[in-house]
């Protein structure tokens, strides 16, 4: 569920255009191997070596980074709690021209930078009202999570959530849906998560604004061939038995 936009105390839901939409159907990931050459042994093992995107490099990314220096995106919100001032506070979108959604904060721009700097800029606007501002600024990223979970959707959540616990915020896992098999879409690239393994740093992975969190379905043999063949051959007995009882 995403927060609750407060203006002068009272709430409302605003909804963001930047929504991610959830598709349903997955491309199957597959990875072939091959060995290569004798004489192209060395540089190949120098590219994987650079453009390896494996568990290691994840874990490097998503090693919970300082929370105030993550960027914002549209789309995201950003809690704003000022003592004293509930006509200031309150949880708001960053809409798509990159501004806070709010009629006095509309003028403070958010996208691409640190929430330190919006901290700050916040404080400098704040200190048109008050000489000593006492305030709190808190970010929430918009995380799409779909697949076999049970409540997919674009969850709001606090910088720092694993993967993990970005599934569980969804509801869990479906009984078709598989914790060995999870998907992190981040920056046009995917990664696969094992949330099984207790012992891997990759579970540990903490989310960023835009990422997509697709859990896998679990794969039937009987449901995914022999239910569709018993299903033709079904069809075409009841054909065979309409066309013999119309000669």
């Amino acid at each position: 569920m995403l927060p609750e936009v407060s203006f002068g105390g009272t709430k409302t839901l605003e909804m963001s255009e930047h929504q991610l939409t959830i598709k349903g159907s997955l491309l199957s990931l597959r990875r072939s191997w091959r060995p290569a050459p004798r004489s192209l042994g060395f540089p190949l093992f120098l590219a994987l070596l650079l453009g390896w995107t494996g568990p290691g490099a994840l874990w490097a990314q998503g090693a919970a980074p300082d929370a105030r220096e993550m960027e914002l995106r549209p789309g995201d919100v950003i809690r704003i709690q000022v003592w004293r001032q509930p006509e200031l506070s309150g949880d708001f979108f960053i809409t798509e021209g990159g501004y806070i959604g709010h009629p006095l904060y509309r003028s403070i721009y958010a996208i691409a930078r640190p929430v330190r700097e919006v901290q700050e800029s916040l404080r400098l606007f704040l200190l048109e009202f008050e000489s000593e501002p006492n305030f709190v600024v808190e970010a929430f990223f918009q995380v799409a999570v779909g697949g076999q979970v049970r409540q997919p959707n674009v969850h709001a959540l606090r910088p720092g959530t694993t993967v993990a616990e970005a599934v569980a915020r969804a509801g869990g896992v479906t009984e078709q849906g598989r914790l060995d098999r999870v998907i992190l879409r981040r920056d046009g690239r995917e990664f696969r998560v094992d949330l099984t393994d207790a012992a891997g740093a990759m579970r540990l992975t903490t989310i960023r604004s835009g990422d997509e969190i697709v859990v896998l379905e679990r794969r039937s043999w009987f449901r995914a061939y022999v239910l569709p063949t018993i299903s033709v051959a079904g069809s075409i007995a009841s054909i065979i038995r309409v066309v013999h009882y119309y000669r």
